[in-house]
């Protein structure tokens, strides 16, 4: 099962870079609307909630990730920040994952959301939640490049697995 999630963050990242390429293809003039800066916004935010679930799990400091919901939604992001972000992250998400295996994915751990409530899930699931939260956001990201006039990045997962005949 481990060797799923591993294959899944290698899309992950490769989409990442997609997107990010999307977002850089925006003309210049469009960058300052209200439209790039939430489509730059919203893949900040999917950065800052894989550093949230690294601190939850103990892998990174809590400082590392925001402590307050509104901070995950981020405006006025660089994309040279960006870029930077999303290697380090990705850094420290390979890390975390190399040293995974099947039977830690169904340990059950407990966590504080930053309303203070307090949860518990298997790792598996948190992984599982992790990737449907990107391929959410990145839609969103998708519809808004198309808007500012730039072709937004293609990351549906079948086109990164699928083989030409």
């Amino acid at each position: 099962m481990i060797d799923r999630y591993r294959r899944w963050f290698e899309y992950e990242k490769e989409s990442h870079a997609r997107v990010l390429a999307s977002l850089e293809a925006v003309p210049e003039p469009q960058r300052s609307s209200e439209a790039f800066q939430k489509a730059a916004g919203l893949l900040a935010h999917v950065v800052l909630a894989r550093w949230l679930w690294l601190a939850r799990l103990g892998v990174v400091p809590r400082d590392r990730a925001p402590s307050k919901p509104e901070d995950f939604f981020p405006r006025d992001v660089s994309l040279a920040g960006l870029r930077s972000s999303i290697e380090e992250m990705e850094r420290a998400w390979e890390s975390y994952l190399s040293g995974l295996d099947d039977a830690e994915l169904s340990r059950i751990f407990e966590y504080q959301a930053l309303d203070g409530s307090r949860f518990r899930n298997t790792i598996e699931d948190i992984l599982t939640q992790l990737f449907g939260h990107s391929w959410y956001h990145r839609g969103q990201i998708a519809q808004l490049v198309r808007g500012l006039g730039a072709e937004p990045a293609v990351t549906d997962f079948v086109f990164w697995t699928r083989e030409a005949l």
